[in-house]
């Protein structure tokens, strides 16, 4: 219901960003930020160092689908419709899906994600969203066990309590009793990506020790007096031609090696062999896999596994995806009340996702096609329909 008459849109500035880092003088020190928790730097590293983290995260952020907001006003909806594809993210971004993505990012990655609405200078329409990093910024427990505190540091490394916190979203997955933040999927990774790292150094270091290929040319003078007074012009000759022949080869053009004398050619360290790194990488990257829920066949990872195992990974998928979705449904649905509110409207926004699993679907309609052809069967024969339990506890009642 319209609360009252919609002026017509006019354009208007945007608003100052209240979470944006403080710049300061000293450019070379953009990079230090007082206080900041270990935590951040070492999630981003391991991020950065193995590609398999980098991958499952972006898969979820993929997969968690996209969405739609209901209210129980069709004029409402519409124009709820157009604010999520067109509300500006950042710089750059356009649209409430990318700015659910980049929020979900920081969720998983940080444990705790910060975003902010902006608004326009006269405080009256949304002027975009903005995804706040967490270096500038400090968590903290408000007056009271329910209330969270977000400040800003300045360039002294002071928090600095934000003009309008109302306007602050934020969201922590999984807290420990009694914190603030939240954990990072990553949380017990650190020390089984710290092994991984050191066999891939490991595999390439020997790489570069074996895998290129160094040969030893030695020269063996005989007995001869006058051979052994030549021996060291000989030998220099002798590297000089493996040389410009090893070269040439670069380029394509094959040269023979020809030789007087006794010469020795051999491959350096063509005796030895490289250890077996496959088992215990492969063990390093089952723990990480298990800990991001993610099915080791979306991942690249060519693992044994039956068509059972495969569907009972996609639905594990499915339950985490549906429990990163009740994650982000508060901070959707407070931006979209926000906006309803802003514009006359006092309905009370929802928020539709797609379809996660079209399996899950597809069984509950043949269900119903089932109960149907059942119910269509009994009544032909005089029968009354027999009540089909949806639930456990009407199943029990029945029985």
């Amino acid at each position: 219901m319209r609360l009252f008459q919609k002026k017509p849109p006019t354009p208007a500035e945007a608003g100052r960003v209240q979470t944006r880092p403080a710049s300061h003088p000293f450019g070379v020190l953009d990079s230090y930020v007082p206080l900041l928790t270990p935590e951040t730097r070492l999630y981003a590293a391991m991020r950065e160092a193995i590609p398999v983290i980098d991958a499952a995260l972006f898969k979820i952020e993929r997969l968690i689908g996209g969405f739609r907001l209901r209210c129980g006003d069709a004029g409402a909806e519409k124009l709820l419709g157009e604010f999520t594809r067109s509300v500006p993210v950042g710089a750059g971004g356009l649209g409430l899906e990318k700015f659910v993505c980049s929020y979900l990012d920081s969720l998983l990655l940080y444990g705790s994600a910060v975003g902010e609405i902006v608004l326009t200078k006269d405080k009256r329409r949304i002027a975009g969203l903005y995804n706040s990093p967490l270096d500038s910024l400090s968590i903290q427990a408000g007056d009271n066990p329910l209330e969270v505190k977000i400040c800003r540091r300045d360039e002294r490394g002071r928090d600095v309590p934000l003009p309008m916190p109302q306007l602050i979203l934020f969201t922590a997955l999984n807290p420990q009793p009694g914190r603030v933040c939240g954990d990072s999927v990553l949380k017990s990774l650190p020390f089984v990506s710290s092994v991984l790292l050191k066999i891939y150094n490991a595999v390439g270091q020997n790489f570069d020790r074996l895998g290129n290929l160094r040969f030893a040319v030695t020269y063996k003078p005989s007995g001869d007096g006058l051979d052994r007074a030549y021996a060291k012009e000989r030998a220099m000759q002798i590297a000089k031609e493996w040389s410009e022949g090893m070269a040439a080869s670069r380029a394509g053009d094959i040269r023979d090696f020809i030789a007087v004398g006794d010469v020795d050619i051999k491959v350096i360290g063509a005796d030895n062999q490289m250890i077996d790194c496959n088992l215990p990488a492969r063990q390093m990257l089952e723990q990480i896999v298990a800990k991001l829920s993610i099915p080791p066949f979306m991942l690249g990872l060519s693992w044994s596994t039956t068509e059972r195992m495969s569907q009972q990974q996609a639905d594990i998928l499915s339950n985490e995806l549906s429990f990163y979705r009740r994650m982000l449904n508060p901070m959707i649905e407070r931006i979209a009340g926000l906006f309803l509110g802003m514009n006359g409207y006092s309905c009370k926004p929802t928020v539709e996702w797609d379809v996660l699993n079209f399996n899950d679907e597809m069984q509950a309609a043949q269900t119903r096609l089932y109960n149907a052809q059942a119910a269509q069967i009994e009544q032909e024969h005089g029968l009354t329909p027999t009540k089909i339990p949806i639930d456990i506890s009407t199943a029990e009642e029945l029985l």
